[in-house]
C-alpha cells in the first residue's frame, strides 16, 4: 500500500516536472529565431509605421530579428485571419486597430477569426484622436451649428470617409447616431482620396486622424469643428472636444497595439509587454510618436485584452444595429 502511494506521488511529480520544463522550453529560451509582426494594411501608412517603429527597437531588446510582414486587404481582416491560424509560440505577432479588432468582424461575413477567442493582448501602443472638419464654405463655425445645419437640412450634408467600416465612417456613424441628424456618406478608397474631394468641395466634412487632416486646417484649406477625444488634444489645444460641445461622454480613439494567439505562454506575452513598455520610455521614441500625432498608452496585457472586449461591444454593436455589410 505505501509502495502504491509512493508511486502515485512519484508519478505526479515527475509530470509536474514534465510540465515545468514544458513551459521553460516554450518560454525560457524566447526567441530562438526571428519574429513577425504581421501587419494588416500596406506599407507606408500608420499602422506600418507603428509596427516597424516598435520592431526596430524590440529587435535589440529581443536579441532577435523583427519582421514587420504586411499583409493587406480586406479592412485589415487577412493579415488578422493569418495570424489567428498561427501557434501559439509568440513568434507571430499582429499589431491590431479599432477596424480590424472592434469593427471588420461584424462587418465581413467571413472574417476568418474572432477578435476576442482568437487573440490575447500583449500591450496597447499608441492612440489618438479624430479631427471632425468641414470645408471653408461649409455655413457652420462649430458643432451647434453645424447640427442645427444638419437637422434644418436632412440628408443633404454628404461627409466622406476611407471606406466601409473606416475609423472615419464609423466615429461618424456613431456622432450621426449621438446627434441625431441625417447625414450621407460617401466612400471612398482610403482617406487620401477621400480628403482630396473633401477639399475640392465635392463633399462638405469628415473625420479622421488629427494628425492626418491638422496640416490641411493650419493652411486654411480646412475649418476644424471638433476633436473625438475626452480631453483636448495636446497638438491642437485651441480645438474643442465633441464631448464638451454638448454631447458628454462621446469618444473615439484610434488605437494600435500588440496583440498574439490565445494560449501563448504568459511568460512570453508579459516578456514582450515588459519589454515594449521599456521601449515606449525611450525619449527618442515618444518624440517620434508625437510628431506622427500619437499618444502613448501605457498597460499591461490584461488590460489591453479587456480592452479589446470593450471595444468589441462598442464597435459590433453600431455595425449591427445600422445593418453594415462590407462591399
Amino acid at each position: 500500500m505505501q509502495t502504491q502511494k509512493f508511486n502515485r506521488r512519484t508519478a505526479l511529480g515527475l509530470i509536474a516536472i514534465t510540465v515545468t520544463a514544458g513551459a521553460r522550453a516554450q518560454s525560457g529560451d524566447y526567441p530562438n529565431k526571428p519574429v513577425k509582426i504581421v501587419v494588416g494594411f500596406t506599407a507606408g501608412g500608420p499602422t506600418d509605421q507603428v509596427a516597424r517603429i516598435i520592431a526596430n527597437h524590440l529587435n535589440e531588446k529581443l536579441g532577435q530579428s523583427v519582421i514587420v510582414d504586411a499583409r493587406p486587404g480586406a479592412a485589415g481582416s487577412i493579415g488578422a485571419a493569418y495570424t489567428a491560424k498561427q501557434p501559439a509560440d509568440g513568434y507571430t505577432l499582429y499589431l491590431a486597430v479599432q477596424t480590424t479588432h472592434a469593427v471588420a468582424p461584424y462587418l465581413y461575413p467571413n472574417v476568418g477569426y474572432d477578435a476576442v477567442k482568437d487573440f490575447t493582448g500583449i500591450v496597447r501602443v499608441v492612440h489618438n484622436p479624430l479631427l471632425m472638419v468641414v470645408h471653408p464654405s461649409f455655413p457652420a463655425k462649430n458643432l451647434a451649428e453645424l447640427v442645427a445645419y444638419a437637422k434644418a437640412n436632412p440628408g443633404k450634408i454628404n461627409y466622406s470617409t476611407g471606406g466601409i467600416g473606416s475609423s472615419p465612417h464609423m466615429s461618424m456613424e456613431l456622432f450621426r447616431k449621438a446627434a441625431g441628424v441625417d447625414l450621407t456618406s460617401v466612400h471612398y478608397k482610403g482617406d487620401a482620396a477621400a480628403l482630396v474631394d473633401l477639399m475640392g468641395g465635392q463633399v462638405q466634412m469628415m473625420m479622421s486622424s488629427i494628425a492626418g487632416l491638422l496640416p490641411t486646417v493650419q493652411q486654411g484649406k480646412l475649418r476644424p469643428i471638433a476633436v473625438s477625444g475626452l480631453q483636448r488634444s495636446p497638438m491642437a489645444p485651441d480645438i474643442p472636444t465633441v464631448a464638451e460641445s454638448g454631447y458628454p461622454g462621446f469618444e473615439v480613439i484610434t488605437w494600435f497595439g500588440l496583440v498574439t494567439v490565445t494560449k501563448t505562454p504568459s511568460a512570453i506575452v508579459e516578456r514582450i509587454n515588459r519589454e515594449t513598455l521599456a521601449i515606449l520610455k525611450q525619449p527618442e521614441v515618444r518624440d517620434q510618436f508625437t510628431r506622427m500625432g500619437f499618444e502613448i498608452v501605457p498597460n499591461s496585457a490584461a488590460e489591453f485584452t479587456r480592452f479589446i472586449a470593450e471595444e468589441n461591444v462598442k464597435w459590433g454593436g453600431l455595425v449591427k444595429q445600422l445593418g453594415l455589410k462590407a462591399e
